[in-house]
């Protein structure tokens, strides 16, 4: 066995002539398994949102989404979209109309967005998976039918059982403004078939329809807005990124699944790392006690280093002894917090124990949680270079001064 380790661990464990450095050992425990316990947890928690965030919009957006950098609309018979459309990466390709519009169900107003998708939409999204009323259809034989956002069918007071239409309002193409509603917006009615629930932004503004019927409401032939694309499992997703701007060229922006949400998952990044950072500060005060802890066992033990030199023990080798000191107790205690804090994880993720608190309906009744190894890993080397720099300075510069005394024959 290590020679430093096993004086360090008889240290750790045997009862010192000064019961206050049991007690500052066991606090220098104690605050290092909680500042762990609580990084482990609230890591762990935002890795939970993070990824029901991304399984949530992976419903509704798409691997790949083409849009215009300048302009809005682009017809759908351009040559580089055919050549995406046979392209060997490509395993659904769905043309998108979008435009505002404003929708009135009886007596009840709300503005929000149209989408107009192709008939092979289902096939590149999950979005019928999210489907809290009714079906996911977009045609009954030849009529178009709608699927409204659930923050949408709120504000509409839209009721499937009432077998209602939803009328929808869009500005005129080339008219000038007017205050009569016929002469300035043209619309049509159509039957909603399901309500969909995703997240708030998108379930109150969305209503998804049939292609053809956005395009008769805006008097357009074969234009779109965007395309968007389901790639074939196993697609190197930068590679074909790539590949597809290649092919489309400067005029469109070619977008993956972060890119179309970029600002809410940075926004989700910074936060994580912020809550880490001021979590971190807890092992930091914490290692103030195991500077404390090895100060006092360092001056209690003075007289050990005389019978530690006469076994033979160079200076190296008794820094050595009470480095591993500090180092056992941190280690004591971030086994002892990351044990609790897996175990809460564990408990939460079976038994639902911390409930979100709200008066709106939830797409889970609980805190989620996913714990990652990349975490747990970050959050070992935090601990051990806090422990290390920790245990360094009381280390070097007490045994020096014992050292010093030693000489001068003062000890």
């Amino acid at each position: 066995m290590n020679f430093p380790f096993f004086i360090a661990r008889r240290y750790l464990f045997a009862k010192k002539s000064h019961n206050i450095i049991n007690i500052i050992s066991i606090i220098s425990v104690v605050g290092m398994a909680t500042g762990v316990t609580a990084l482990v947890v609230v890591l762990s928690v935002f890795n939970g949102f993070d990824t029901l965030i991304r399984n949530m919009f992976s419903a509704f957006d798409a691997d790949i989404k083409i849009q215009l950098v300048e302009g809005k609309t682009f017809p759908d018979s351009l040559t580089e979209l055919n050549t995406l459309r046979n392209h060997a990466s490509v395993a659904v390709f769905s043309e998108i109309l979008e435009e505002n519009a404003l929708f009135k169900y009886r007596n009840r107003q709300h503005i929000g967005k149209i989408k107009g998708v192709s008939r092979n939409y289902p096939d590149q999204t999950g979005i019928d998976s999210m489907i809290v009323d009714g079906d996911f259809l977009l045609w009954r034989g030849s009529q178009p039918l709608a699927i409204i956002g659930q923050g949408a069918a709120y504000y509409l007071n839209a009721n499937l059982a009432h077998f209602d239409p939803v009328e929808v309002f869009m500005p005129r193409r080339g008219k000038l403004p007017s205050i009569t509603t016929a002469t300035a917006f043209s619309s049509k009615a159509i039957m909603p078939s399901g309500v969909f629930a995703i997240e708030q932004e998108f379930d109150t503004q969305y209503i998804i329809t049939p292609i053809e019927f956005a395009r008769n409401l805006l008097s357009y032939k074969n234009e779109v807005t965007s395309i968007e694309i389901k790639l074939v499992d196993k697609a190197n997703l930068s590679r074909v990124q790539d590949e597809i701007q290649n092919i489309v060229g400067a005029n469109f922006r070619v977008l993956n699944r972060f890119q179309q949400n970029e600002s809410l998952y940075r926004t989700m990044k910074s936060e994580k790392m912020a809550i880490g950072l001021i979590l971190s500060l807890i092992l930091v005060i914490a290692s103030f006690n195991i500077i404390g802890s090895l100060s006092m066992l360092i001056i209690d033990k003075r007289k050990d280093v005389e019978t530690l030199r006469s076994l033979g023990a160079d200076n190296k080798m008794i820094q050595q002894i009470f480095m591993t000191e500090g180092l056992l107790i941190s280690f004591a205690g971030t086994f002892l917090g990351a044990t609790i804090g897996l175990l809460v994880c564990w408990a939460q993720v079976q038994f639902k124990l911390v409930k979100l608190q709200g008066t709106g309906g939830f797409i889970v009744d609980a805190y989620p949680v996913d714990i990652q190894p990349f975490d747990i890993a970050g959050i070992l080397l935090l601990v051990i270079v806090i422990a290390y720099l920790a245990a360094r300075f009381p280390v070097r510069i007490i045994t020096q001064r014992i050292f010093a005394m030693e000489k001068t024959g003062n000890l």
